[in-house]
């Protein structure tokens, strides 16, 4: 199982860490979040150094669809009556920047960045599509409704945000990490003050940022109440329609739809992690039905952090935190998430003013429906009656059919059918 972007490009190797080493600002974890905040600290510069469990994007990154936008679904209009107008705003101005710097990275990578309409469609509920465009547009968003889209599918229409874009992400990685000290196949075993701890070497530190996708940390943060964990599958189809675009649809369970050379690049399946869903099955199935001249190349799956309230947690790791900051959250938005979380902690670290990153707080109030959700999740599978259960914090395990693993309905955690980690947070394999 390989995402399209790990068969057709190789990242560079970086050395494990073999020695202790004194670094300003210590980055944990090497996907695209963890390796942007890198770029843009090295680039103000700042000493920093990436360590990575396995291999950079290996995860994550390497697993997304690879849409680059503004455009989250139907957020806004959430955001906007959950937290007010300029809550919104900033949200979106953050976004917008990151479009931005990503349009004048890539002007000079040759990462297959191309600028694409970007489509939110609901099967049946137009008035969700008239209040967020009406919310899109107040905040200063140039949004319309549209209709007859070139899918195989009956939408209620599609709010549609012009000049987003897409690209291949491992190609742009490969462009920004040749200045960057990364240290491959080191994992950190605990965090105690100003020093993070190998199994034998230590790495001191002045400042440390958690870009772990689901943030390992317990003691600080809550951010096991704050999280939870959704699991999202695609096929790569040759054969089949160019849909000119990007398309998602507005439930958290449908369908995406974006091209990439020759294949279409079909998403969905999708479900709560550790519970059942569509999985790659669902998309087979409607391949068969609507593409039944397509052939299929590669199928992979991805694991998105869910926050309470559709806003990523960017900036101190705990209220009173002076040296550890977080990152996560994306609401399934990793590239657009991963470029905002650079730029604010960025600013946040060099004590450079921010006017977006009050937005981002991970310290605002968690009082949101999703809350309660988590809340009950993690109790039911606490006294659930299993012999396989998580390290992270002893919820009980589900086994996962489709994709042979054992996953945690809790806080998302995963492991391979031996007991391997496979996704944080847990920190260790199952004994």
């Amino acid at each position: 199982m390989k995402s399209i972007w790990n068969k057709t490009f190789t990242l560079p190797s970086f050395p494990q860490l073999n020695q202790d080493i004194k670094t300003d600002v210590l980055i944990i974890g090497g996907g695209m979040a963890g390796l942007l905040t890198a770029y843009y600290l090295t680039q103000s510069g700042v000493d920093c150094v990436v360590e990575e469990n396995e291999s950079i994007c290996c995860n994550t990154t390497a697993n997304t669809t690879a849409k680059i936008t503004l455009q989250h679904g139907l957020s806004y209009d959430k955001i906007f009556k959950s937290q007010g107008f300029d809550v919104t705003q900033a949200y979106y101005k953050a976004n917008l920047q990151a479009l931005q710097e990503y349009e004048n990275l890539c002007k000079s990578i040759n990462c297959d960045y191309e600028k694409k309409d970007n489509f939110v469609y609901s099967l049946k509920d137009t008035k969700a599509l008239e209040n967020e465009t009406r919310t899109l547009q107040k905040i200063g968003c140039n949004a319309d409704i549209v209709n007859n889209l070139p899918l195989p599918i009956k939408t209620a229409g599609a709010i549609r945000v012009r000049n987003q874009a897409q690209f291949h992400p491992l190609k742009f990685v490969a462009e920004i990490v040749p200045k960057l000290k990364i240290y491959e196949n080191t994992f950190i075993k605990k965090i105690a003050l100003n020093t993070a701890v190998t199994d034998t070497e230590k790495i001191t530190f002045k400042k440390a940022v958690v870009t772990t996708h689901f943030p390992f940390i317990n003691n600080h943060g809550t951010f096991f109440m704050k999280l939870y964990q959704h699991r999202s599958y695609v096929i790569a189809l040759e054969n089949a329609p160019d849909v000119n675009g990007m398309y998602v649809d507005e439930s958290h369970t449908g369908l995406s739809f974006r091209n990439y050379n020759n294949l279409l690049l079909l998403g969905g399946g999708g479900h709560r992690t550790g519970k059942n869903g569509g999985n790659w099955e669902e998309l087979r199935d409607f391949r068969r039905i609507n593409y039944p001249q397509a052939r299929e190349t590669a199928y992979w799956a991805a694991q998105d952090c869910m926050s309470l309230d559709s806003i990523p947690y960017i900036g101190k790791y705990f209220k009173n935190s002076d040296t550890l900051y977080v990152a996560s959250g994306f609401n399934k938005w990793g590239m657009s998430g991963s470029m905002v979380s650079a730029m604010l902690l960025r600013d946040i670290i060099t004590e450079k003013e921010n006017p977006y990153a009050f937005a981002f707080n991970p310290q605002r109030n968690m009082l949101k429906p999703q809350l309660f959700i988590n809340g009950f999740e993690s109790a039911v599978n606490l006294v659930t009656p299993t012999t396989k259960r998580c390290p992270h914090l002893g919820c009980a395990l589900k086994w996962n059919n489709a994709e042979h693993s054992w996953d945690c309905p809790c806080h998302g955690s995963r492991f391979s059918e031996n007991g391997k980690l496979l996704d944080n947070p847990a920190n260790n394999n199952l004994q």
